[in-house]
């Protein structure tokens, strides 16, 4: 039998060794795992015993990607910036030039000797086109959304949304020749069997001529903004968890309270960014307005007269012709058309995050 090795005379109280090779006292490991890991002995790969993470690399891809975010979102509100200055500075002379004042005055003379203009017709005619063809546009766009998501056969799905994704890439000037060439027919028999029937209502009103009025050009944007709303409504729909969809279908609802108590509510703020989005085509929409409107100044609420007009389509009938007063004039009515616009779009970033931050709080 081997012989036992000799124990230290203090091993019961944590003497110097256990046997006569050991070169640490007892209790040392713990001494060593609790020291810093600077002081701890470094292991075969060159890191602290304690298995140190490396230093993170000064400059990495994630890093390089947000900077690339910062830069481009830095870009637009420069970009924002600097035609907001542009414009101002544009507007600006003729603005000083101006005999008449500009928010109130119905007319456009700015290339008179004594300028005279105002964008009060303008702003009026832009805003009510613009809330008819929503109007219109709405309802249609999302029960379309709704019976391509829920209701067709995928095959059948998947093709229609494909038709109507094709709407948004006809141009707009295809739609103006075609509204003041083929649809102002039944827009004007339309306008005069209104005008006899509900005359009495002032929207309706007048003794004609009829065609080519707010009511024509309403009609055109509704069906340009259309794919855009349906294909955006849609994509939202279809994001709806299918859990929600199951739920409401076990617990007894139709197809129909299904999509009212699920869908809907679901994808409301999706619906809400379409429809805003929808809205800005609308506002800033030029040629196919140009060529559907009667461009007559004076506010009136009447919608089935010849007449109308909208910023945008002033701009691009009045452009050629304006000396450098009446392009400043342009320019300052496209200050109020790009505020207008900036206008929309803050509230519906303000209505889609209420919304998120309302539904947040009730998860």
């Amino acid at each position: 039998m081997g012989e036992t090795p000799q124990r230290s005379a203090h091993a019961g109280t944590g003497g110097n060794s256990v046997t006569e090779g050991h070169e640490w006292p007892a209790g040392a490991s713990a001494r060593v795992a609790e020291a810093p890991v600077s002081t701890r002995i470094p292991d075969g790969n060159g890191m602290g015993g304690g298995g140190g993470l490396p230093r993170a690399r000064a400059f990495g891809a994630e890093r390089a990607f947000r900077a690339l975010a910062l830069a481009a979102g830095t870009a637009v509100l420069v970009i924002i910036a600097a035609i907001a200055v542009f414009l101002i500075a544009k507007a600006v002379p003729a603005l000083r030039a101006n005999t008449e004042n500009f928010w109130t005055y119905e007319g456009w003379s700015p290339n008179e000797s004594q300028p005279k203009f105002g964008i009060g017709t303008l702003a009026f005619g832009t805003v009510l086109s613009a809330a008819l063809a929503l109007l219109i546009a709405v309802p249609v766009a999302l029960g379309i959304a709704l019976y391509l998501s829920h209701y067709a056969p995928r095959r059948v799905g998947t093709a229609l949304g494909f038709l109507i994704d094709l709407l948004a890439a006809v141009p707009s000037v295809v739609f103006g020749l075609w509204g003041r060439d083929v649809f102002v027919n039944p827009v004007r028999d339309f306008s005069a069997w209104l005008n006899e029937y509900f005359g009495w209502i002032p929207l309706f009103g007048g003794d004609g001529p009829f065609g080519r009025s707010i009511m024509l050009g309403s009609l055109v944007l509704a069906i340009m903004v259309l794919p855009i709303i349906t294909s955006l409504s849609r994509e939202v729909f279809l994001q709806t968890p299918t859990m929600n969809e199951e739920a409401a279908l076990a617990l007894g609802a139709t197809r129909w309270e299904m999509l009212r108590t699920a869908v809907l509510p679901y994808g409301k703020p999706g619906i809400i960014a379409a429809v805003m989005l929808g809205l800005g085509r609308a506002l800033g929409e030029t040629i196919a307005l140009a060529m559907t409107l009667g461009i007559t100044f004076g506010i009136s609420v009447n919608l089935i007269s010849n007449g109308g007009n909208t910023i945008a389509a002033n701009i691009a009938n009045a452009f050629g012709e304006a000396n450098a007063t009446g392009r400043g004039a342009l320019i300052a009515s496209g200050l109020v058309l790009f505020t207008i616009t900036l206008i929309v779009n803050i509230t519906a970033r303000a209505i889609i995050y209420r919304r998120r931050e309302f539904t947040e709080s009730a998860a």
